[in-house]
């Protein structure tokens, strides 16, 4: 294909936000603003789409490879895209206008620069995902705290500017002796470039210290305990949309990484520190779930069942075997859906009652039973039904758990349950009992617009829950392809 399709994924939302820029509403009308903004983003997706059809699933090769010379001799502007990476771009670019449409109610002032933030976002997120060089791919995924930080610090709750600094500064620090490790791969080898990079291999004395200075920003980035803290104070204070993008596709960088970077370019390494993830993972399951538990704050129990399936997709990638890695991918599309669905639903009433606290509810189901139903699906995606989205990727990563280290999965097991408990507990309590608060009795069930961005993850969430097929056909060929150049790289050290 000589149309550079990737590039136009990413240039698309930034033409988008240019474009807004320079076009100002009448006071008080952002119709326009709104409909270039989901115009451009639905575009994308329908590019997406395109994309994915035209994806060859028989190959592990990168595929749509645009290759340009940007600094003569060190960085080319490389881009590429395979099994697993193909799919968090369709998770982008769906998730991006279902964002745009939620701001209805929850964006009362910018609305344009706050759009505009978005398109900027959606491009760097991207770029993340397509990138085969080190420079480039480290340009985006550092860029995507920018239009972030701003909409916290902006358009966030009471503590926002210090809930937009702590999470600027827990995830730059942590990118720093990435960056270094980037130079010294660049001065070990001779190249950025991931696919050259795959083939020469790294040497075996240096692995371990890359690694490490890898897994410092990707850990963070997850969120792995203990460096997940930002995580809930950012969840709490972003407005919907915020946490939306958050959840859905920003913490889905750091688990991409691990799986392109991390297992790809270090497996002597990989190997070593398995145990400190497998430690590290568990912890995160066990003892987020607990602390969800005991949350009165609606978001804030979203956030940290957000770091417990995160801890799930780690455990999962670090198994090295087929079931483990793709349970890991699939459960970062699942967690995808059903945390941006969450988010919205507490938006949904947060827009009404201006409360995130679970003691202002109770009895919503006599008074809005479409919300109701919604919210219970996607509750129980969250937990891991059979039949959902979530189901998939929990036991698939589990499978492979068993398979390499029999007491990390039982203990993992553990988890599972811990989320049926929060997740039902928040349902139980903001759904069912005696409707005691006189305010609630007013309450409007769902919108037009909030119908259909809720029933648009309902769809996936179901279908992928009963027939996964699209999604393991997509990945199958491009695990096995790493699982197998791993297992080669061990055996030849």
């Amino acid at each position: 294909m000589n149309f550079p399709i990737l590039s136009s994924l990413i240039l698309l939302p930034i033409v988008g936000a240019l474009f807004l820029f320079f076009t100002k509403d009448k006071e008080g009308n952002n119709l326009t603003a709104k409909y270039v903004a989901l115009f451009t983003t639905v575009v994308n997706f329908l590019i997406s789409i395109y994309l994915w059809i035209s994806f060859d699933q028989s190959t592990s090769s990168f595929q749509f490879v645009e290759d340009r010379v940007w600094i003569e001799g060190f960085i080319n502007y490389k881009v590429g895209v395979d099994g697993i990476s193909i799919l968090f771009i369709i998770l982008t670019t769906f998730i991006t206008p279902i964002c745009i449409i939620s701001v209805n109610n929850s964006v009362k002032n910018r609305l344009r620069d706050f759009l505009i933030a978005i398109l900027i976002m959606e491009s760097f997120m991207i770029g993340v995902f397509c990138a085969l060089d080190l420079v480039v791919f480290y340009l985006f995924f550092e860029a995507g705290l920018i239009p972030m930080f701003l909409i916290i610090g902006i358009w966030g709750g009471a503590r926002r500017v210090y809930s937009a600094f702590k999470f600027f500064l827990y995830t730059l620090l942590g990118s720093v002796l990435m960056l270094v490790a980037i130079i010294s791969i660049y001065w070990i080898t001779g190249t950025t470039d991931v696919v050259q990079l795959y083939e020469i291999g790294i040497d075996v004395k240096y692995q371990n210290l890359l690694w490490l200075a890898f897994f410092s920003s990707f850990a963070v980035k997850t969120p792995m305990w203990p460096v997940h803290t930002w995580l809930p104070d950012a969840h709490v204070e972003a407005p919907t949309a915020g946490s939306v993008l958050l959840a859905a596709i920003l913490l889905k960088m750091a688990g991409y990484g691990f799986i392109r970077f991390s297992l790809g370019l270090f497996p002597i390494a990989s190997e070593v520190f398995t145990p400190l993830i497998y430690t590290l993972s568990v912890i995160a399951i066990i003892f987020t779930s607990l602390i969800a538990l005991m949350q009165e704050d609606m978001k804030k129990l979203i956030a940290y069942s957000s770091v417990a399936h995160m801890g799930f997709v780690t455990l999962g990638i670090f198994t090295l075997q087929q079931q483990g890695i793709e349970g890991s991918i699939i459960q970062m599309i699942s967690h995808g859906l059903v945390s941006a669905a969450l988010f919205l639903t507490v938006g949904v009433v947060y827009d009404r009652m201006h409360s995130r606290l679970i003691s202002t509810y109770g009895g919503l189901v006599s008074v809005i039973p479409k919300y109701s139903i919604l919210f219970m699906l996607f509750a129980l995606a969250s937990l891991g039904l059979p039949g959902t989205s979530g189901f998939i990727g929990e036991f698939l990563i589990l499978m492979g758990a068993f398979k390499d280290n029999f007491l990390v999965a039982v203990i993992a097991s553990i988890g599972v349950i811990l989320g049926a408990a929060y997740m039902l507990w928040l349902y139980k309590r903001v759904v069912f009992g005696k409707l005691i608060n006189e305010d609630l009795k007013k309450i409007l069930d769902l919108n037009r617009s909030e119908y259909f961005i809720l029933s648009c993850l309902a769809a996936p969430i179901l279908f992928f829950g009963f027939y996964p097929d699209p999604l393991i056909n997509t990945i199958e060929v491009s695990v096995t392809d790493l699982i197998n150049m791993h297992n080669s790289n061990i055996a030849s050290k």
